[in-house]
């Protein structure tokens, strides 16, 4: 039965990950159809972020109310029904109407699961939940490169996307009862492991009475969540139009080559999860920051189309451990005590990254070149690796102060 709840977890996180990568490998096809300009997508994605925004704001109170299962199935038909909406839009203002509901139903999700793992498996499982993320984010281009190369049909991608998350909502629905029993399980589990846990964390006893924001590294760990999730999803946007425009590939092809990208996401997570056996979730982080940076600057070069396509992958690999390895790494860098409020406050902050910097690239791409996106890319990962090495200072400060207590 854990077996078979754990999996069902997993494929309630391909739901958040399908819609994720449809409007960037659709947009070089929607865009002449709805007479629009190269950065119009920018308010769709803004639009999607605000609305994932308020809903992980309100998300710790709906579980709370209803319990997790029934939120992510509600926020599962949320983002079913939004997409079947985009299969029938006949204008744009229908699509950035649309935007709410598909942004509410993934904000719902991602909170509500994220919280869940967090509390109840170990960091592998959270690697792997978000493997299928990229599970769900690698199928969305498929889907809807096949919908594209036969008529260029765009509308036929989203009802095929929108029909598979109908199908994920009949799974959810069929489970409820298996929700309510592990819920109460897990409820026990913890009760009779409280006091154990009450003792746990690594911040200096001197931070315990302080707030979260008060916690030293903090704020540059908020930075990390800005400067990645915005990094990612520039590249998840603006990556199908960048081949169109500057590399001269067909859509179709391109969207392929977007899934190539979150492919390499999937597939590092799913990789990730068996490392962390063995190798820290903090090194992790750095080696895939080091491997992004390697491949955005690669897209800098006049690469063959076979290498060109390892780029996009080689970023997806580098991306993989960075965003579970944060998060896995929120308590032992700041304690037991203060890491629910300091992983909300971190997806806040990971919401504005996703929110602002697609569309501020496209603001720049509007103004100078669609190949300007390897720079943009690679001024975010700077940003990144500079509040990463902030952090780890403060935390070897930290840990060489209280090494004895701490180790």
């Amino acid at each position: 039965m854990a077996t078979i709840f754990l999996l069902i977890i997993y494929m309630s996180f391909i739901s958040l990950g399908l819609p994720d990568s449809l409007l960037g490998v659709a947009w070089p096809v929607m865009r002449p159809g709805f007479g629009l300009p190269l950065e119009a997508a920018g308010a769709v994605s803004m639009t999607i972020a605000v609305g994932t925004i308020l809903s992980s704001l309100v998300s710790g109170h709906a579980t709370k109310l209803l319990g997790t299962g029934k939120v992510v199935l509600g926020s599962c038909i949320l983002t079913a029904g939004a997409l079947m909406g985009y299969s029938l839009a006949p204008g744009f203002g229908w699509v950035v109407a649309l935007a709410v509901p598909l942004g509410f139903g993934g904000g719902a999700v991602d909170a509500a699961l994220n919280s869940y793992v967090a509390a109840h498996y170990k960091a592998h499982h959270m690697s792997w939940l978000h493997s299928f993320w990229g599970v769900g984010a690698t199928l969305g281009p498929v889907v809807m490169a096949a919908a594209m190369g036969s008529e260029g049909n765009w509308r036929m991608g989203y009802r095929a996307t929108s029909l598979i998350q109908f199908g994920l909502v009949l799974v959810l629905l069929l489970s409820l009862p298996l929700w309510a029993k592990m819920e109460k399980l897990h409820h026990k589990r913890r009760e009779a492991a409280g006091l154990a846990e009450a003792g746990d964390g690594l911040q200096d006893q001197g931070t315990a009475a302080k707030g979260p924001l008060q916690v030293p590294g903090v704020k540059f760990a908020l930075a990390s969540f800005l400067f990645y999730c915005g990094a990612e999803t520039t590249m998840g946007l603006w990556g199908s139009s960048f081949l169109v425009q500057t590399r001269g590939l067909a859509p179709e092809t391109a969207a392929r080559w977007v899934s190539f990208y979150y492919g390499g996401i999937m597939l590092g997570r799913f990789l990730t999860g068996f490392l962390t056996f063995q190798v820290s979730s903090r090194r992790l982080v750095r080696a895939g920051q080091a491997v992004a940076i390697l491949g955005a600057a690669a897209l800098l070069l006049p690469l063959p189309p076979v290498l060109l396509m390892g780029s996009f992958v080689l970023m997806g690999l580098g991306y993989a451990p960075v965003f579970p390895g944060m998060i896995h790494e929120t308590p032992r860098l700041f304690g037991w005590e203060h890491s629910p409020k300091i992983i909300g406050y971190q997806m806040a902050f990971a919401y504005v990254g996703v929110t602002f910097f697609p569309p501020l690239f496209g603001w720049i791409a509007a103004r100078t070149d669609l190949a300007a996106m390897p720079v943009f890319l690679l001024a975010c990962l700077g940003g990144l690796a500079a509040s990463q090495l902030r952090l780890s200072f403060i935390d070897g400060g930290r840990n060489g102060n209280a090494g004895a207590r701490h180790h």
